[in-house]
């Protein structure tokens, strides 16, 4: 039986282990979407995972989210980004960036624009801007002929990506953001191609996926899926059908991983993993539940056929996370209150373990 500590090729890539590092919104970028030489050591301190996929990137000024987070559209971004990618392969490491347009789930005040999606349709709840939460406001509904613009800002945030020394990315098409908009039911309501049934619903996650492959090639190209996992709102009519068909479509690009959620019924998920041929990514936990990812569930989707397992969290507080699950040592707990503060408190200030006899 595979175990975390296999080795597994991942494209072009020999992965040491089975851990991955999850895309995790630590709002640490500095002014205009720059990295920082904090998010450098932050991110080679954690280099032992077998892939990192780096916090959501946004791959235009429309397609930011939250304030505070790094972008891919500009020169000095890709240049801000290539002494963390450096510091991760000094430390042999392997990362790849995810890629995240946050359509609806935005604000003028954070970007100076208003927000884009399938539909006028806001988000539910509130969004996070640089005064504070303030209620999702109605996006602009994309015109047909705008459609196909961003879905190819996915590929040329790759192409930047690559420049900056990233192995590879990953299409954020999970938790109510953008892709996800499209995907469901209740937030695309567009009568064009790229709404009604299920082929038109995922249809502009299919023109993202397919024009970053086109861009930067299949090896380097996965994308992240929250099967029913009514994020901000969203919710996705028959959903064992919608993403079947979705890696129907996906399936013959050749994609370096798919990496699921679970946000589903176990049933739902592993219907999943049988219908994907290639390489699945399991974080086996709900995002930002009560629960976190340990050596437990990991075992369990292993078992279940998950190729490689995500952990969130427990990166957070354990850059060490990959020694601690091989040698049993006990997890060293998060301060949730340093999430999204900023400053090195609760970034970089964790240290590794310590045995005492």
């Amino acid at each position: 039986m595979k175990t975390l500590f296999d080795s597994h090729a991942l494209g072009g890539l020999t992965l040491p282990n089975r851990v991955v590092m999850a895309p995790m919104t630590r709002v640490r970028a500095a002014a205009d979407g720059l990295a920082t030489p904090s998010m450098a050591t932050y991110y080679a301190q954690r280099a032992t995972a077998g892939l990192i996929v780096s916090e959501g990137v946004q791959p235009s000024l429309i397609g930011q989210s939250n304030p505070g987070t790094p972008g891919l559209y500009t020169d000095g971004q890709v240049a801000s980004w290539r002494p963390v990618t450096a510091a991760v392969h000094a430390n042999g490491g392997r990362i790849f960036a995810q890629i995240m347009h946050g359509g609806r789930v935005s604000h003028p005040d954070t970007t100076g624009l208003r927000p884009v999606g399938p539909s006028e349709v806001p988000a539910t709840g509130e969004v996070f801007t640089p005064a504070g939460m303030r209620p999702a406001p109605v996006p602009r509904a994309l015109a047909t002929e705008e459609v196909g613009e961003h879905a190819r800002s996915y590929a040329d945030a790759a192409r930047r990506a690559v420049d900056a020394g990233f192995d590879g990315v990953e299409l954020h098409g999970a938790n109510g953001y953008l892709i996800s908009q499209f995907l469901s039911s209740n937030a695309n309501l567009r009568t064009d191609r790229y709404g009604g049934p299920v082929t038109g619903r995922i249809r502009f996650a299919v023109e993202a996926v397919s024009a970053t492959v086109d861009a930067i090639g299949a090896a380097r190209t996965g994308i992240r899926l929250s099967p029913g996992g009514g994020f901000w709102g969203v919710e996705e009519s028959d959903v064992p059908g919608l993403y079947a068909a979705l890696l129907a479509e996906l399936a013959p690009l050749g994609l370096a991983y798919i990496h699921l959620e679970a946000t589903s019924e176990e049933e739902v998920l592993t219907g999943l993993r049988r219908a994907w041929p290639g390489t699945l990514i399991m974080n086996p936990v709900q995002p930002m539940g009560p629960k976190q990812t340990g050596r437990v569930e990991a075992d369990h989707w292993l078992g279940l056929g998950a190729d490689l397992i995500s952990f969130g969290r427990a990166f957070i507080a354990n850059p060490d996370l990959v020694e601690r699950l091989r040698i049993a040592a006990p997890l060293a707990p998060v301060d949730d209150a340093t999430y999204f503060q900023g400053g090195d408190t609760g970034y970089l200030t964790y240290p590794a373990y310590q045995h005492t006899a």
